[in-house]
């Protein structure tokens, strides 16, 4: 049952939490203010201060997110189809938020929204090729 489920869609309901709730849960006016305020500070042995904000981590967790989807849909079987099948549903929530809704128009959901579309690309690409492979099929033993 978890492996149908897409990840990237925790992060799209994580950053619909920040958009509707951010305000209050991080003291900041709007949902944009809460993606730019800095949440951490670390000194670099270079003399740099890197500046770690909201938004970062947004896009650092959909990475790492990201990566998992890819490595679940060298999986063949009902649930990569069913999870490939949600994944473009998460892509397109994504799309129609960018496009329409207030709080999703700025470069950091723009990047979420991007790699929600990398999923459902990759995820399609590669569970074809792996299935290609299992079948034997271009390459393989039945090609004259």
């Amino acid at each position: 049952m978890l492996g149908m489920f897409p990840l990237m869609a925790l992060v799209v309901i994580a950053f619909n939490g920040v958009v509707f709730f951010g305000g209050t849960l991080f003291g900041a006016g709007d949902a944009e203010s809460a993606f730019l305020e800095p949440i951490q500070t670390i000194g670099m042995i270079s003399g740099d201060q890197w500046t770690i904000t909201l938004g970062d981590v947004f896009v650092t967790a959909s990475l790492i997110l990201l990566f998992i989807e890819i490595v679940k849909a060298t999986h063949t079987g009902t649930a990569a189809i069913i999870n490939h099948a949600l994944s473009m549903l998460v892509f397109i929530v994504c799309l129609v938020e960018f496009i329409m809704l207030d709080g999703f128009g700025n470069t950091t959901f723009f990047l979420i929204m991007s790699m929600a579309l990398l999923d459902v690309i990759a995820g399609f690409t590669v569970t074809i090729s792996t299935a290609r492979r299992d079948l034997g099929v271009g390459g393989g033993i039945f090609e004259a």
